[in-house]
Order: C-alpha cells, then structure tokens, then sequence
C-alpha cells in the first residue's frame, strides 16, 4: 500500500504538462504496439479453388474458410502447420443415370510455405480424391507448370 500511496503522490506532484506527456507516450506506445502486431501478422487471403476432376465441386472449405464452387472468396484468415480441405463432390445429369452420389471428402494436408506478399491459396482438386495446395501472390497458380495436364485436359474437355 505504501507503493501505491508514493506513486499517487509523485503523480499529483506533476504539472499538467509532464501528465499529459506521460499520457500522450503512455497511448503512443499502445498504438506503436499495435501497429507492430499487425505489420507483423500474416494478412488475410483469398482461396482459389482449381477444379481438374470430371465432377463438380459443389463447395470447399479449407480451415472451415468457404472457398465456394469455384473461382476466388476473399478474406480469410489461413494459419497453422495443417490445413484440413473438406469438399463437396457434386454429380452431373449423366453421373446420377450411373448411380452416383454427392460426397462429402477431407484431407489435412501440410500448409505450404508462404511469403508476406502472398495473398492467394490455390487449391488443386485432383483425381483420386487428391488435393494440392500452394500459395501465391498473384492470380495463377505456381503448380500450372507441374499440373499442365491437368491443365491441357481440363482444355481439351471445355472444347468438346
């Protein structure tokens, strides 16, 4: 008690200029903090869903982020050593006459490596209930090169 009572002494013992100095640097460094904190954050990120099965992706979601049914969702908050993909296969017209059914599958798959820049997950839905992930800061994805059959056949079945 005998240190609290010293330290209110000594406060009002103060011009109001050296409190309101104390203040001022007491807030600045709160917000100096702050800003650290977040600079030093990874930012949020947008999931870009490839598709290079013969079914529909109905939904996907990486980290219980929606990453939707294809093309980009934005902004999600992507972190951890493992990423858990849960997505939904959907069926065609001509899959349900075959006697197919919607499936719900999932994967914990290692996060790749990211870079402060990178801003975009590509998640790569391939045959055999696969899925490749890589982070990227641009639109295209860095496994076009690696995956270009998939790429080339995913063509090839757009044009028939």
């Amino acid at each position: 008690m005998n240190r609290l009572h010293s330290l209110q002494t000594r406060w009002r013992a103060l011009s109001p200029l050296h409190k309101g100095l104390l203040q001022l640097m007491f807030w600045g460094m709160l917000v100096v903090a702050y800003v650290i904190w977040q600079a030093l954050r990874m930012p949020g990120a947008a999931l870009y869903g490839h598709n290079h099965t013969d079914r529909p992706i109905f939904s996907y979601f990486v980290n219980d982020n929606w990453g939707g049914n294809g093309g980009i969702t934005c902004c999600w908050r992507i972190e951890g050593e493992t990423l858990k993909v849960e997505w939904i296969l959907d069926v065609t017209p001509e899959q349900i006459e075959q006697g197919l059914e919607e499936e719900t599958l999932s994967l914990e798959l290692p996060n790749p490596p990211r870079q402060r820049t990178d801003d975009t997950l590509h998640v790569h839905f391939l045959p055999g209930d696969q899925v490749r992930l890589a982070w990227s800061d641009a639109h295209t994805s860095p496994l076009r090169e690696e995956l270009s059959e998939f790429y080339a056949r995913d063509k090839e079945a757009k044009t028939r």
